[in-house]
């Protein structure tokens, strides 16, 4: 499993450019119900925010010590010293880490010991003005975490992935979106992390990776970090401008799904790499008319925490006999399946998925902080 800084108590929309700033700071799992169990120490940096410089990671100050987290202080309101030489129109974002050196900030997903400290989070801007009342400013509803994703000949990509702060599902980073992607980094680098099974990784490798025209469809991707990842290495190996990744989820996600993909079209190559938000809703018996129209059907159905409700599951295999039938028969698609245990009873999910022709095997996973690992499922 993974934890996560992030906010409490957020710091608000705007605030005086003297004094400084109060926050919460929180460390926890990815669904913020079970906080980190120990001590962690808590840096701050200040990240200048420049609409007319476009950077593929935001610049930050040097980190400082903000505080040493733990359970028996969890709501203590912190403050936080503003911006050296603040003005009066600046805005800056806040930027905690749970260390100080390197990039701190960046969470690298092709790093083995990903997950080992707690993720980094940036708040949304903060408006810096002597105009107005600070206390009436509102709080922040939304953060952002940047992802770097290795590229060809020592180029780095950087995902950009907005949450809401809400305790809305849909909206938040899930630790099997992470796992997944760090796993699909390593499958296209040809050494993932893995429980053997090569000729099932050849064929996934071959699956979403493959130089030509890959049809390529997510279930339930919330937020897209899974998505994006996959666009951003497809963009690597696709020749042509053929081709789909369909990046799905209910109509609420559909805001945030839709700005993420924005935010990160810079990595995209192609149409045929940049993901396309649609709402796929596995309870409607028939699929939408654009899936029903993809050519020679999907190469790849993409998964990534889709268990958490064992009510859903009758829904979620029609959806996938539905799409696995848009497919030829001697060409079925490779399933691969991001799953963090949760509640054993989410495991009848692999009974039946058998009964629609789907056998997944255990092909690897991603540790983490320890307690319930990421595993990688694929489909023989």
């Amino acid at each position: 499993m993974f934890f996560y800084i992030s906010f409490l108590r957020p710091p608000a929309t705007q605030s005086f450019p003297s004094g400084s700033i109060h926050i919460t700071p929180q460390v926890a799992n990815d669904l913020r119900t079970e906080p980190f169990d120990g001590a962690q120490e808590v840096y701050y940096s200040w990240a200048p925010v420049n609409p007319s410089r476009v950077e593929p990671y935001p610049s930050i100050t040097a980190p400082q010590k903000l505080t040493v987290w733990r359970q028996s202080s969890a709501y203590k309101e912190i403050p936080v010293p503003l911006p050296q030489g603040v003005r009066d129109g600046q805005s800056y974002r806040l930027v905690l880490t749970a260390h100080g050196q390197g990039r701190p900030h960046i969470i690298n997903l092709a790093a083995h010991d990903l997950g080992v400290r707690p993720f980094p989070v940036l708040s949304m801007p903060i408006m810096f003005s002597s105009r107005g009342r600070a206390d009436a400013a509102e709080k922040q509803e939304q953060i952002e975490r940047v992802y770097r994703v290795p590229l060809q000949s020592g180029e780095n990509g950087f995902i950009t992935v907005r949450e809401q702060t809400s305790f809305d599902l849909d909206k938040k980073i899930w630790d099997s979106g992470i796992g997944l992607s760090s796993w699909l980094v390593q499958l296209a680098q040809e050494h993932p992390q893995t429980d053997d099974g090569r000729v099932t990784l050849s064929h996934a490798r071959d699956a979403m990776f493959s130089p030509e025209r890959r049809n390529i469809v997510e279930l339930g991707a919330g937020t897209g970090i899974v998505s994006l990842t996959l666009g951003a290495l497809r963009s690597l190996y696709a020749r042509g401008k053929d081709g789909y990744i369909m990046t799905t989820d209910l109509e609420s996600a559909m805001p945030l799904l839709e700005h993420n993909v924005s935010v990160n079209s810079a990595l995209f190559t192609t149409a045929a790499t940049r993901p396309r938000p649609l709402v796929l809703d596995w309870d409607v018996e028939e699929l939408p008319a654009c899936v029903r129209g993809v050519e020679s059907g999907f190469d790849a159905i993409v998964m990534a925490d889709v268990t958490y409700n064992t009510a859903s599951f009758p829904s979620l295999a029609r959806t996938l006999a539905s799409l696995i039938r848009l497919s030829p028969p001697s060409k079925p698609p490779t399933v691969v399946l991001g799953y963090k245990e949760r509640d054993p009873g989410e495991r009848t999910l692999w009974e039946m998925t058998k009964d629609i022709g789907i056998n997944l095997e255990k092909i690897g996973e991603i540790q983490g902080a320890g307690g319930q690992a990421v595993e990688v499922w694929i489909s023989q």
